[in-house]
């Protein structure tokens, strides 16, 4: 038998182990098999608290980053770049060397070119060649927006807020600018660029027609470029020029190469 003080110690450190387990019973009892507390069958109700389910907030969840980045590369860098290149599109450009080119328009309605007259009238009733046909097109920003001017009148096409077709002397205003669209058939297509959605159209008579009644899929706004009759270009062809270098051989495996003299 041993001491009493031994048999009390034993008996106080078993009643604290059984203390014990029943807190971790009780507690287990109170989450439930779903985990939650205060919910023993796991389930969360409409009136309970619904901040917390699976460790997630349910009314707030937390951003994943992945995502995040995902709509920022996918979405937003791509709204981002149109928008800046939409808006670099739209200004004029100051700094880089303008293209100017030479050509005539010619109409797929009237069967004729267009021709800037000097009572500053504009019409597609020239023939191929006529000097009043000849058009300089002048760039005005790196895209496709360009300043069409008669070359032997000087004047500028423009367009009004009516739609219809003027001659300028002066051809810095917006009204003045054209975007060449290449469409699906070849043709090209004269969009103003401060009325959008009017073009420069002409009718079967060579008339102009005016931009508010003009549609891009419309025969009267498709025209073709070709150079005038007899017209050059300013650049020099380029021709291949061919030299005759000796046959290449090798002499021995190994060493280094040599020049064996052309057979005469």
């Amino acid at each position: 038998m041993g001491s009493p003080r031994s048999a009390l110690s034993c008996l106080l450190l078993h009643l604290l182990v059984l203390c014990l387990q029943a807190q971790v019973r009780s507690a287990a009892q109170r989450r439930g098999p779903g985990g939650l507390a205060g919910n023993p069958t796991g389930k969360v109700g409409q009136g309970q608290d619904q901040r917390f389910r699976d460790g997630r907030n349910i009314r707030n969840p937390a951003p994943n980053p992945e995502e995040g980045a995902k709509e920022q590369s996918g979405s937003v860098l791509p709204n981002v770049t149109q928008l800046h290149v939409r808006e670099q599109s739209l200004v004029t450009d100051q700094l880089s060397r303008r293209l100017i080119r030479t050509y005539q328009l010619y109409s797929r309605t009237s069967g004729k070119h267009v021709q800037v007259l000097a009572n500053k009238r504009i019409n597609a009733m020239a023939e191929d060649g006529d000097p009043f046909a000849k058009l300089i097109v002048e760039t005005d920003t790196f895209g496709s927006r360009v300043r069409v001017r008669g070359a032997e009148t000087g004047l500028y096409i423009c367009m009004n807020k009516k739609g219809k077709l003027i001659a300028k002397s002066n051809g810095k205003g917006k009204d003045c600018v054209f975007t060449e669209i290449v469409l699906e058939n070849n043709y090209t297509a004269l969009q103003n660029a401060k009325y959008e959605g009017w073009y420069m159209a002409f009718t079967r008579k060579g008339r102009p027609r005016k931009g508010s009644k003009t549609r891009q899929h419309q025969r009267e706004v498709h025209f073709m470029k070709r150079l005038p009759r007899g017209h050059h270009t300013t650049e020099q062809s380029l021709r291949f020029e061919f030299l005759n270098y000796p046959p290449f051989t090798r002499s021995l495996r190994g060493s280094q190469r040599t020049w064996a003299p052309e057979p005469r």
